[in-house]
């Protein structure tokens, strides 16, 4: 999942986040890739139903975690469409597995806004929100990249780079590996299928 056929995928993922990049495209694919820092940790943030939510919250749950924003014009929902077909393939198995959507566009990806979104991909997706400081955060512990891009005169004309990594967790909060951009759902059943089986360790 995190090697071999995953290069083009991920450097057109870099290339979508732009240049100005805190760590370059290579340090950051070597820690996802080969683990050489932790992946994943801690967040508090607020659900589409306006309720806080914390990464505690779905222990004993794999989960798949996806940072986008809902203006997002085509990686983004092709990646959460893919998400909600694989968790339809794995049929009843798929509810040990929480899918989850942060928004990097706190601004405008209301709680509000994200339950009219979220539900049009599966009915399980939890759409998470916060203040950009808590967004910041959570983006951080999973190394994404997100930056507000101007396209217009107005306030309000932006677009937001990010890299698009689907995580996927254990059911400890764990980082397990990472299913590049254009991931299909048959690739990530294949996957996920047997760590359902497998003991949490």
């Amino acid at each position: 999942m995190r090697r071999a056929g995953a290069w083009l995928y991920v450097m057109l993922a870099f290339a979508c986040a732009g240049a100005a990049q805190a760590r370059s495209a290579a340090e950051t694919m070597d820690i996802l890739m080969w683990n050489r820092e932790p992946v994943g940790g801690p967040f508090e943030l607020i659900d589409q139903s306006g309720k806080p939510r914390n990464d505690r919250d779905f222990r004993g749950k794999l989960m798949l975690v996806y940072f986008g924003f809902t203006y997002c014009p085509d990686v983004c929902p092709t990646d959460l469409m893919a998400i909600g077909q694989a968790l339809e393939q794995l049929g009843p198995a798929a509810d040990a597995v929480q899918p989850i959507f942060i928004t990097v566009d706190p601004e405008r990806d209301t709680p509000e806004h994200l339950a009219d979104y979220v539900p049009m991909f599966h009915p399980r997706l939890i759409g998470l929100t916060g203040s950009r400081d808590a967004i910041g955060r959570a983006a951080e512990v999973y190394k994404v990249y997100f930056a507000k891009v101007p396209i217009g005169k107005e306030a309000g004309d932006y677009t937001v780079d990010h890299t698009s990594f689907i995580y996927l967790m254990d059911r400890d909060g764990r980082y397990l590996g990472f299913f590049p951009p254009g991931t299909s759902a048959e690739r990530m059943v294949e996957i996920i299928r047997p760590r359902l089986a497998a003991p949490s360790q």
